[in-house]
């Protein structure tokens, strides 16, 4: 029931997320609309479809919370990743949209000077994004969410994306207008940068990848328990917020059922201590 509670608590960054998205995009639209600021506008159209994926992140958090059932004996965990998933691709199809729109209005003969209020605007919505990010990424941390990286890390990205159309549209006010669509490219890389990380990770995650160290951190834990002969084989995958771990032991034929079962119980005790692992499979075989 702890992997539930941590779903519901993941909730809280993701609306967190969502509010803030839905507030600065419609600052950011109108003021960058009002102001000239192809950076700012950028900035906006970027929050907007921030608030798409926050939605997809919610709706992937509440499948997590249904419980097994016939077709899922290990649950819907997965869904968080594969709402995550969702939202690279969203922040991908941003990328492109608004590298096109920089790009054109860097080559339009007539570059105008976005109003100063725009790059106060951005340096405020780069200060709040910064509290959302440190909140989210916390969580993230603490509930070894894979939905909240995703949030987090897109929180991050759209910090440093406002930061950056604060000094492009701050450049122009000193006769460097071509600095507000350059900022503009930028933003649009960077939104690209945020999602190919996100869909990397998803993608690895949905695949049965598992980091090649940790799993080593893990087998040389196992192989130091008493009663421990040697590891025949040991496996780690991700399902949402959880780890799970397969493994064969070898042990002395000459142990009995108890014996054996103690030696289960602790190698599921220091893999869960340790690694923060959900689950773990014994299989115990005679040397």
């Amino acid at each position: 029931m702890d992997n539930y509670s941590d779903i519901k608590q993941s909730e809280k960054g993701a609306w967190l997320s969502l509010l803030a998205y839905i507030v600065l995009s419609a600052v950011k639209l109108l003021i960058g609309t009002y102001s000239g600021s192809q950076a700012l506008l950028a900035d906006g159209l970027n929050n907007s479809t921030d608030i798409i994926a926050s939605i997809a992140i919610l709706i992937g958090l509440r499948i997590s919370r249904r419980p097994p059932d016939s077709n899922h004996s290990y649950g819907h965990f997965r869904a968080e990743t594969v709402a995550a998933l969702i939202a690279s691709f969203i922040m991908v199809a941003v990328g492109f949209q608004v590298l096109y729109q920089g790009v054109n209005k860097f080559i339009q003969p007539v570059l105008e000077t976005p109003d100063l209020i725009a790059a106060w605007t951005a340096a405020g919505s780069a200060a709040v994004m910064v509290i959302v990010y440190r909140y989210n990424i916390r969580l993230a941390r603490r509930l070894n969410s894979n939905a909240m990286q995703a949030v987090a890390q897109d929180n991050r990205s759209d910090a440093l994306v406002s930061m950056g159309a604060f000094t492009g549209i701050l450049g122009s006010q000193f006769g460097l207008p071509w600095l507000d669509p350059v900022t503009a490219v930028i933003v649009g890389l960077l939104i690209c940068k945020t999602a190919g990380d996100i869909f990397s990770k998803a993608t690895h995650d949905l695949t049965d990848g598992f980091d090649a160290g940790q799993l080593e951190l893990m087998k040389q834990t196992v192989a130091g328990i008493a009663g421990v002969e040697s590891i025949k084989d040991i496996k780690a995958r991700v399902h949402g917020n959880n780890v799970l771990v397969d493994t064969t032991v070898l042990v002395k034929p000459s142990l009995n059922v108890v014996q054996s079962h103690d030696i289960t119980e602790e190698i599921e005790d220091q893999l869960k201590g340790q690694y923060k692992v959900s689950n773990v499979h014994v299989h115990i075989e005679p040397v």
